[in-house]
């Protein structure tokens, strides 16, 4: 019997597992189809016996077949009929989709370009408390989804009590950070922040972060650099054997870093607290920065002056101290003071400061003869950089100091340092004349009558040189 053989199917996973209502319908709807064939069976059968017996016994015998033949001819056509038009103009089956054209049919709908739909979007920054629950991330999500705010990325700062999400979102244009706020704050969330964002912050967290530690395992000036990458825009302040500070971790706004020196790297953001999360983050990158100790690329380029000098422009640090003190003695008293602003006497100890890379970088022009004849210092401070400038009296007057000064904002704009500054004195006209050929708006301020004057470089960065032709490492 059929309704005993075992069918051994593969269904695909798109299909539907069927329900135990509709195995028992299928079921019945078999028996029931079985009972029709067999009776159609018997009746076939019944049928043939009596059209034998007409044919052979009467004289009308050919005249029966061929009506029968008309007959069936007839009931196919009939049948054949009768299918086509209950498809076309019966009421299609639950499941069964509208014919092509049919009203209330996607395809009788005008059709929509790519366009359609579409609403501007801006890019934002988000920070909140959440509790840690389970569900109070989804809450949020969910507020974010009904409002057709999508989330970008998302990280997650765990805490002793809550749990820190940050998230970059593109929200329609028309909402304002009030209404970003609102919206995470009625899903449950506190302490938020927001701020815009653009693409430039869309970056993988561990990519950026082993960005950032490659470019400090390659230069030790560029932890500084690398930590204001890290958190946006803070103050890095270094205080030499951590006296009369706080213990190091996380305060609020303030986050603490010792040094194996004894030294203490201290970080302040105002708007925005650091949690815990950061302050390793921060510390995996100093810990690289001490294991491996200063070091400075061996980077240099070639400098050919009128006069048919050779000269050689690189990278200095602390071993070139001897040759740099060299040339302070070479210095006549007046260069001195107006590069560096004070006594000539102290002139000597400002270099330890100045050589030690992980304060900024120095360049240091030598001559063929292996004499330093010109330095140029960049200090990162803030979200800005000190430049500044000493060129050998016997060399001045030669292009040096340009040079030097284009090349140190060139650094600067690569580490996305966009403004560097110069101190100095309203008499050092040398000094006001290589800031003013460098192509780029300057700010000009007098305090005291100390003289401030503050490069804006982005609209001068197509004219600023490669620091160096060839980058190790880079």
């Amino acid at each position: 019997m059929e309704h005993t053989e075992k069918l051994t199917t593969t269904r695909s996973p798109q299909t539907p597992t069927p329900s135990r209502a509709q195995r028992r319908g299928a079921r019945s709807h078999r028996w029931r189809r079985d009972t029709v064939e067999l009776a159609a069976v018997f009746l076939s059968v019944t049928a043939a016996d009596l059209v034998a017996k007409v044919v052979v016994h009467g004289p009308d015998g050919p005249v029966v077949l061929a009506a029968s033949a008309a007959a069936l001819v007839a009931t196919a056509l009939f049948h054949t009929w009768w299918s086509h038009r209950h498809q076309l103009h019966g009421p299609p089956a639950p499941d069964a989709p509208a014919p092509p054209g049919a009203a209330g049919s996607a395809a009788a709908e005008p059709p929509k370009g790519p366009l359609d739909g579409f609403e501007e979007t801006a890019l934002w920054r988000i920070r909140t408390t959440v509790q840690d629950s389970p569900g109070s991330l989804a809450r949020v999500c969910t507020a974010f989804a009904e409002r057709r705010v999508n989330i970008v990325s998302m990280q997650s700062h765990p805490l002793p009590e809550g749990t820190v999400d940050e998230f970059f979102v593109r929200a329609p244009r028309s909402f304002t950070r009030a209404d970003l706020t609102a919206l995470v704050a009625a899903a449950g969330g506190h302490d938020i922040w927001s701020a815009p964002a653009d693409a430039h912050d869309l970056v993988d967290g561990p990519t950026h972060v082993l960005a950032l530690a490659t470019r400090t395992a390659l230069d030790a000036a560029e932890l500084p650099v690398a930590l204001r990458q890290l958190f946006g825009q803070c103050t890095i302040r270094q205080y030499p054997g951590g006296a009369g500070r706080a213990a190091a971790g996380v305060d609020g706004h303030v986050l603490r870093l010792p040094l194996p020196s004894g030294d203490l790297i201290e970080l302040s953001r105002p708007q925005l607290p650091f949690t815990p999360t950061e302050f390793a983050r921060a510390k995996a990158l100093v810990e690289l920065d001490t294991l491996l100790g200063p070091r400075v690329p061996d980077v240099r380029a070639r400098l050919t002056l009128p006069a048919g000098a050779d000269l050689t422009v690189r990278r200095a640090d602390a071993g070139d101290k001897e040759a740099a003190l060299a040339m302070h003695h070479r210095c006549s008293p007046d260069t001195l003071r107006k590069r560096y602003h004070g006594p000539v006497r102290d002139a000597d100890r400002y270099l330890d400061h100045l050589l030690d890379a992980r304060h900024g970088q120095t360049l240091a022009v030598e001559a063929a003869d292996g004499r330093i004849v010109a330095l140029g210092h960049l200090m990162w401070d803030d979200d800005s950089a000190e430049v500044a400038v000493l060129v050998e009296d016997a060399w001045q007057r030669r292009g040096l100091g340009l040079d030097l000064m284009r090349r140190m904002s060139a650094l600067a704009l690569e580490a996305g340092v966009e403004t560097v500054y110069a101190v100095t004195q309203s008499s050092n006209t040398g000094l006001i004349a290589t800031m003013r050929r460098l192509a780029a708006p300057l700010d000009y301020q007098v305090e005291e009558g100390t003289l401030v004057i503050t490069a804006h470089l982005a609209e001068a960065a197509e004219q600023l040189p490669v620091p160096w032709p060839t980058r190790p490492g880079r």
